[in-house]
């Protein structure tokens, strides 16, 4: 089965299960401690991948991390991972869980890349902006990155607008090379 599909599969039974139950907001908290957890406690994430630890010490150890952490549900939710050998696909799982949330909310994800950080303000007025221009609630997470040299790149869901300066840079080196074969 397409890795895709079992992830989105397992987000949406989730997703479901905690909206009829109306602990959706429980849920979500739960999911990104789960995240953050898979995403920056190396330890845990080598035992959730290793083939060599059985699934039994994998609940266990799961059950054991988390019992007092998170709601009852989602412990369920996430031993049933495991124990179906899904655990490998749990970063995704959230991520889909954490998308079907947004999109169940009317909050757009948005994603502005530049080469240095923002001051607050600029930020939150830039949220605002596309806030109007989208007419929705927006999610506004910054990155950096010193490889676009200047200017930012915008991402929103499925649109982006490039504005760096090494796309521009890039493009000009194109249109270069393309005359000079001419």
């Amino acid at each position: 089965m397409n890795e895709s599909k079992i992830s989105v599969r397992y987000a949406k039974a989730l997703f479901e299960l905690g909206k009829e139950k109306k602990l959706i907001d429980t849920v979500i908290k739960d999911i990104q401690l789960i995240d953050e957890v898979c995403k920056n406690i190396a330890d845990f994430w080598l035992m959730v991948e290793s083939p060599v630890v059985k699934t039994s010490q994998k609940r266990a150890s799961v059950k054991q991390i988390f019992e007092d952490r998170i709601n009852e549900m989602t412990l369920n939710f996430l031993d049933l991972v495991v124990k179906n050998r899904r655990e490998i696909y749990l970063k995704d799982i959230a991520r889909n869980f954490l998308a079907l949330c947004r999109k169940d909310q009317g909050i757009l994800s948005a994603t502005l890349t530049s080469a240095s950080a923002m001051e607050e303000s600029s930020k939150k007025n830039l949220s605002q902006l596309l806030s109007k221009s989208f007419d929705s609630k927006i999610d506004l997470e910054e990155v950096v990155d010193k490889d676009i040299i200047g200017g930012f790149v915008l991402r929103i869901e499925d649109q982006q607008l490039d504005a760096s300066v090494s796309t521009q840079l890039n493009q000009i080196k194109r249109e270069l090379l393309s005359n000079q074969l001419k």
